[in-house]
């Protein structure tokens, strides 16, 4: 299975003095580590990787005047490298780029050539104005590589035993939670795994990231995609083939509420996502719950409702069977009843339907 991915980047990558280096989700490859880097690059297989880009670079040269806006990148052929312990794919871009995956141990890196391969090429010669000197485009490349890749594994080439037994009996349900950042995602997440709960947890999460949950309903993947504005883009790419979407909402910040509604509807409104079953958290509900000026909690609730159901315009949710739940993470409200409604409505045949408890 993929767990990390890198890119290098420098005028001379060569010269380790001037790198860039992205990792992704983990800094595995830093410039403190001179000497995994200096393996990657040149001292593991007699400068194989090197070689490669060397000879990608004069097939470059020669054919730089027949190349199309849409094809501006050559990817050289990636090449498996084994280095402290570390099973590594590196492929090289142009004369100045590295883009490695790290596996485990036991995987075979050639699985996995096609689909590198293929996702490169349609990110860096299909997207328009792809640019290596954006940081932020150089995270989407990565968050992109590392969904499709990591799919790619967990439903083509690693498939256990026990889950294919799940996708034959048809309970194995994929979960998409998505919503903007600093809404408790990656918390909840945890909550239902563990059953643990840190207020030192939230910092915001900029990492995709797959959990696997064993429940006596079924068995459930859960697919936890940040929710910084820079990688909502990417959101449809882990949506597909979705069993059930779960949208997160921070009650407590109307300050953005605008925002999530926006994003929201962005996904709402594709067509291909038709019939697919939505749960809607309204989370932190705790901190709500400490503002009911005199009126009882069930009279707060129901006025807090309300409001968040005229705000987002829920009446319009249609071609769906979806539902709306006060949760908090930290004080473990409603957490169990999300996952029983999980396995619920991904059984429903789809109707439009106000759940409104």
């Amino acid at each position: 299975m993929l767990y990390n991915i890198f890119l290098l980047k420098g005028k001379n990558i060569k010269d380790l003095s001037q790198l860039n280096i992205f990792s992704y989700p983990n800094d595995l490859v830093t410039i403190e580590k001179k000497d995994l880097l200096r393996n990657i690059i040149y001292d593991h297989d007699h400068e194989e990787l090197i070689n490669n880009c060397r000879e990608q670079n004069k097939k470059s040269n020669l054919q730089i005047s027949n190349l199309s806006s849409t094809n501006q990148y050559q990817i050289s052929e990636p090449i498996p490298q084994l280095i402290d312990s570390l099973n590594i794919y590196t492929t090289c871009v142009n004369q100045n780029i590295s883009i490695g995956l790290i596996f485990e141990k036991d995987d075979n890196p050639y699985d996995y050539k096609d689909i590198f391969l293929e996702l490169l090429h349609d990110f860096l010669n299909s997207e328009s104005n792809f640019s290596f000197e954006d940081d932020i485009e150089i995270e989407n490349l990565l968050l992109t590589l590392f969904i499709g890749i990591r799919r790619y594994g967990d439903e083509i080439i690693e498939k256990t035993p026990e889950l294919e037994y799940h996708y034959q009996e048809e309970f194995f349900i994929k979960v998409f939670l998505f919503g903007i950042d600093e809404v408790g995602k990656t918390s909840f997440v945890r909550r239902i795994k563990t059953g643990k709960y840190s207020d030192n947890y939230f910092t915001p999460t900029r990492k995709f990231n797959i959990e696997y949950l064993q429940d006596d309903a079924g068995f459930l993947s859960i697919w936890d995609m940040p929710g910084q504005r820079a990688f909502r883009e990417k959101w449809l790419v882990g949506l597909q083939d979705s069993n059930i979407i779960i949208y997160m909402i921070d009650i407590a910040n109307q300050r953005r509420f605008k925002e999530s509604k926006r994003e929201l509807w962005k996904i709402l409104n594709r067509y291909e996502l038709n019939g697919v079953p939505l749960i809607i958290l309204g989370n932190k509900v705790d901190l709500i719950k400490n503002q009911q000026n005199g009126k009882t909690q069930e009279e707060h609730l129901y006025r807090i409702k309300k409001e968040i159901f005229e705000f987002f315009k829920f009446e319009r949710i249609s071609n769906r069977t979806w539902k709306f739940m006060f949760t908090s993470v930290k004080t473990n409200f409603q957490i169990e009843n999300t996952l029983e409604k999980i396995f619920e409505l991904s059984s429903y045949e789809y109707e439009s339907e106000d759940f409104f408890d």
